[in-house]
């Protein structure tokens, strides 16, 4: 794989799609073909407390409902449901890579991803990743070498580092293949989460937070900034260029899925990302 992609900075606005609304970086899909979104909760077909594009299978929604909403979004981006890898998340650390596109490799990634993990690296055109939200923070890394990951980053995935984890990998998959690419230049967005305000915390959380990140992920004893901490920890690991949705889940809980808004019963909106053949 050769360096041939010239990343655009990254930039968030709303965008519409066939029936649905998502938040997504226009000049990046110009540019490369990759299209990166956080999708909303309309355009669907479930109901009551899944309304109306709930995306998670976890949740107690009707599954024929949830597998016509991710065929929606599929839809909505160009790209045929058998090519969509969606993992079981867990809350832990493991990166499953797709790196073949045929109907083989993909069944391999599925199953594998499927064991449970929480950020997919894909590394070919025409195979998207698709992960499931309600206040946990979404995260696409996007490399100039065209692959991409996609992130699940609840609290204790932001503790742990799995979305530095992501970017040693790429990075390290990039070296391999002599492109040349450094950790500056790959694109980052920070999708829709609890924010700050929103994310009430034991102080035993709280101060794990501070003792990785430092005092600017906790404004005061019992909240912390989620989207603080993970700028700190991709920092450290040289990325420089990140946009923030800066959109709260909870205080926008008409626009996105809550699990703390909802009371525990909610659908679940996703991060998306294909490379477009």
């Amino acid at each position: 794989m050769e360096t041939t992609l010239e990343l655009p900075l990254p930039h968030l606005s709303r965008g519409r799609f066939a029936s649905i609304g998502a938040l997504t970086d226009e000049a990046l899909f110009d540019r490369t073909g990759i299209r990166i979104a956080f999708t909303e909760r309309i355009g669907g077909v479930s109901e009551g407390p899944f309304a109306s594009l709930n995306l998670g299978d976890h949740v107690n929604d009707d599954a024929a409902c949830v597998a016509r909403n991710r065929a929606i979004v599929a839809e909505a981006f160009g790209v045929g449901p058998d090519s969509l890898v969606v993992p079981h998340q867990v809350h832990g650390g493991a990166i499953v890579r797709v790196a073949g596109s045929s109907a083989e490799a993909v069944c391999r990634a599925k199953d594998e991803a499927e064991t449970g993990a929480d950020a997919l690296l894909i590394e070919v055109s025409d195979v998207a990743a698709l992960l499931c939200y309600a206040d946990c923070v979404p995260v696409i890394v996007v490399s100039p070498s065209g692959r991409f990951a996609v992130i699940h980053a609840g609290w204790r995935g932001v503790l742990a580092g799995i979305a530095e984890d992501a970017v040693r990998l790429l990075a390290s998959l990039d070296r391999d293949d002599g492109c040349g690419v450094a950790e500056g230049s790959m694109n980052v967005y920070i999708g829709p989460h609890i924010r700050r305000e929103c994310f009430e915390t034991g102080e035993d959380v709280r101060d794990r937070f501070v003792g990785r990140f430092g005092a600017a992920c906790a404004p005061d004893r019992n909240h912390v900034d989620l989207s603080a901490a993970l700028r700190t920890g991709l920092h450290g690991v040289g990325i420089e260029r990140i946009v923030d949705a800066d959109a709260c889940t909870v205080c926008e809980n008409d626009r996105f899925f809550s699990h703390r808004a909802q009371g525990g019963i909610a659908g679940r909106h996703g991060a998306f990302a294909v490379r477009k053949g």
